[in-house]
């Protein structure tokens, strides 16, 4: 048996003759990453065009700190003021980024548009891979549908905001001007999406300077106009808990889920491998130095945020107008259906009151712009998950969202059906506030924990292989700390985060998680097991060419017959197979 520096156990097994195999992609149309991603069982069909620079753009964008620190500032504020937002910071971030660390390990080892979820072709046994790879993939589709709904819905509400201060607070925004902005919002981001991947590679490139230089003015014209900023003890220690929990200390421990819903989806630049070059190389590295950077970054703005923010409890009645905060259940306080037009950006009210309308409407509209690019990568990503599970036939109608376009090469279908699900998600809200806001809080639990089954895999099953990027001796402490944390993680995303609790205030999101669960098992055991198999093999390499032993799910790619191709090895049910004189590639890294 043959190890890959892929992670891929491949075994040479002859295959009978009569097996009509076809080539999907000539030797000389392949680089050694196409033959790599064969080699792992899968067809090349992207074109390869993301380098460092814009997969590390991607990925910080996708966190969208600046912005979505704005939309998450009412946990910390709540949990306990000051200390909470700088110390949370530091612990829950710590936690997600031990957890970046890791995906970021894993995706060096099989670098798929499948991410996570196709590693447990790899990490889990055969008889436990159907099911296991089954409510992984669920798991990671709702909870990336839900993280880039409630992403395109806070940037409407941020939008709105900014009307809102600029009109001097007589604007009220409303759950429907809030949806409907969003429906466009969404429009535009899937007509960019429907580029080429050439287009959007120069597009994501762009992403990180315009974040970076906008997080850095805030911060500080911030420092510079406050004239009565707290002093440093008051940062670091005032503990001020204002969410009726008790002991304060238990409080204290919700301003976490301010990093960890940031921070979180940090694989979605792990979707894009496919159109990556040197992936095996390059996600891992643009998964990890965009981690860091938030996790420091955040920290500094946040301890910025906490010098100048005033009096928490005016913070937390101030009048900036933004209706639902979309990230989190504390949205539900009390006004019942009324209450989405009283939750708020309180950050917009810190520029509001240290800078006056016009800065704090310029910097409330560039919180919009970035979480815009939020938005665009989030949608890219998504829909290369749907596609990826498409390939595997694992959600209704594969044959339609596989298809590629053969103008732009890129999925349009799979584009297009995400944004539609982002958009019938947010339609919740019209009817239920408090019900859209427990469906976004599923967002980071469901996402987390789709990460966290392929590294339990991991350490229980001891099938690993590295790649050219990993922990070393530290992997196992890291992997370990990294699920730990987000088992406490999970549990406090579920608690109601204010008491004494009311129906109007209660965080219902584990009513929509075992929806969820119970959704996708009974779908398992109704119909999915019945033709679901995991992560499926379409290809492998032969004299150096990609060849397919079936008919992809979209049975529309041009592919021809080859009769230098009637015989070769084809794959094991541990993953494909290479052919004699493939060493080159084994040893490529």
């Amino acid at each position: 048996m043959v190890h890959s520096s892929h992670g891929a156990h491949i075994s040479p097994i002859p295959i009978p003759a009569a097996v009509c195999k076809v080539v999907t992609k000539a030797k000389d149309e392949m680089d050694e990453d196409d033959r790599a991603l064969a080699a792992m069982g899968y067809t090349p069909v992207f074109k390869r065009e993301f380098s460092m620079w814009s997969c590390f753009s991607f990925a910080l964008s996708i966190s969208g700190l600046y912005a979505t620190i704005m939309a998450t500032f009412i946990y910390p504020l709540y949990a306990g003021g000051a200390a909470s937002v700088v110390w949370c910071w530091l612990i829950g971030g710590g936690g997600a980024l031990a957890l970046a660390l890791s995906i970021a390990e894993i995706s060096s080892s099989y670098p798929t548009s499948g991410a996570m979820y196709f590693t447990l072709k790899y990490l889990c046994p055969q008889e436990y891979l159907p099911a296991v790879a089954w409510l992984d993939g669920w798991l990671n589709l709702i909870g990336t549908v839900t993280g880039t709904a409630s992403s395109q819905y806070g940037a409407a509400q941020m939008l709105l905001s900014a009307v809102c201060i600029g009109t001097g607070f007589r604007y009220r925004p409303t759950q429907a001007h809030i949806t409907g902005v969003m429906a466009g919002l969404c429009v535009i981001h899937a007509l960019i999406n429907s580029l080429s991947t050439a287009w959007l590679n120069k597009i994501s490139s762009t992403y990180a300077f315009f974040h970076i230089g906008v997080l850095i003015a805030a911060a500080a014209t911030l420092l510079a106009l406050q004239g009565e900023k707290h002093d440093t003890k008051y940062v670091f220690t005032n503990l001020e808990p204002l969410s009726g929990w008790t002991p304060p200390g238990f409080s204290f421990f919700f301003g976490c889920l301010s990093a960890a819903w940031i921070m979180t989806n940090c694989d979605g630049v792990g979707h894009i491998a496919e159109e990556t070059k040197d992936p095996s190389r390059v996600v891992p590295i643009a998964i990890t130095s965009a981690s860091i950077f938030t996790y420091v970054a955040g920290l500094l703005y946040n301890v910025a945020l906490a010098y100048c923010m005033g009096d928490p409890r005016e913070l937390l009645n101030s009048p900036t107008g933004l209706p639902v905060n979309s990230l989190s259940p504390l949205s539900a306080i009390s006004h019942g259906r009324q209450m989405a037009n009283n939750a708020l950006i309180k950050v917009s009210q810190i520029f509001y009151n240290v800078m006056g309308p016009g800065p704090a409407v310029f910097f409330t509209v560039t919180a919009f712009f970035v979480m815009n690019f939020v938005c665009i990568p989030s949608v890219h990503a998504g829909s290369r998950t749907l596609w990826a599970f498409s390939r595997d036939e694992m959600v209704p109608l594969s044959r339609y969202w596989y298809r590629i376009n053969k103008r732009t090469d890129t999925p349009l279908s799979s584009v297009w059906l995400y944004v539609s699900l982002c958009i019938l998600i947010n339609l919740i809200g019209l009817g239920s506030p408090i019900l859209i806001a427990a469906v976004f809080n599923i967002c980071a639990i469901a996402l987390n924990w789709s990460y966290c089954i392929p590294i339990v895999c991991k350490l229980v099953y001891g099938r690993f292989e590295r790649g050219p990027w990993h922990l070393g001796k530290f992997s196992v402490a890291i992997n370990i700390w990294a699920v730990g944390w987000n088992c406490f993680l999970s549990v406090m995303f579920l608690l109601p985060t204010l008491r004494p609790v009311t129906p109007e205030n209660m965080n219902y999101a584990s009513v929509v998680l075992t929806f969820v669960i119970a959704f996708s098992v009974g779908h398992w055991f109704l119909r999915g097991r019945k033709y679901y198999i995991g992560p499926r093999s379409h290809a492998h390499i032969v004299n150096g060419e990609a060849v397919s032993d079936e008919t992809p799910p979209d049975r529309e790619k041009n592919i021809t017959a080859s009769p230098s191709t009637t015989s070769g090895n084809p794959h094991t049910s541990d993953g494909p197979q290479l052919a004699d004189g493939q060493q080159s590639f084994l040893n490529r890294l």
